[in-house]
């Protein structure tokens, strides 16, 4: 049975009254963190923020600003006060940087006070939707697909914590959508 087929307005909506907390998506650049998190919060009738929207925000500059500007640790520790403010104040979906999850102190605070979501994704769909534009910051240092294949090599243990994981695949962002709604529903 498809994740279409199983879940209906009916199920989605006792699903999403049952969620406690925020739900934070995680994962690398590329795989549809922000895309799918605005369809899984319609759906969920919860709100959407975009950390990195919010980090940009609060700072006045594009996050590739502040990388070359401050480099990756300042970066990093704005955005752990930034996430930690968003679930304080959110509890919808928050949709991560690629690398907040990695931070330590990040991660325990998504852990402790939210529903982890790791979209998985595949290189090959990583790499095509990441050159749909040139704002990634680690990704103007070098070849695309080594960057990302050695990302997912270094952050794959820390994205691997996360309470939930479903694989992000190169169809409709509401099929993802459906089935991170469907493992929250068998996690809680």
């Amino acid at each position: 049975m498809t994740a279409e087929a199983s879940l209906n307005d009916r199920d989605i909506a006792r699903i999403a009254a049952r969620i406690d907390r925020p739900v934070v998506l995680v994962g690398l650049m590329g795989a549809g963190k922000s895309t799918v998190g605005r369809r899984l919060a319609a759906m969920l009738g919860r709100s959407f923020v975009d950390a990195d929207d919010e980090i940009e925000e609060a700072a006045q500059r594009k996050v590739s600003e502040i990388f070359e500007e401050f480099g990756e640790d300042y970066f990093r520790d704005g955005e752990r006060r930034v996430i930690a403010r968003l679930i304080e104040e959110n509890g919808g979906v928050i949709a991560t940087g690629g690398g907040a999850f990695v931070d330590p102190e990040t991660r325990a605070l998504i852990l402790d006070r939210a529903i982890a979501v790791w979209i998985d994704c595949d290189i090959d769909t990583l790499v095509e939707r990441t050159s749909r534009r040139n704002h990634r910051p680690l990704l103007k240092t070098g070849d695309p697909r080594e960057i990302l294949t050695r990302l997912l090599d270094e952050r794959g243990k820390f994205y691997s914590q996360a309470q939930i994981r479903v694989l992000s695949e190169d169809g409709p962002h509401k099929d993802t959508a459906r089935a991170i709604i469907e493992a929250i529903d068998r996690w809680l």
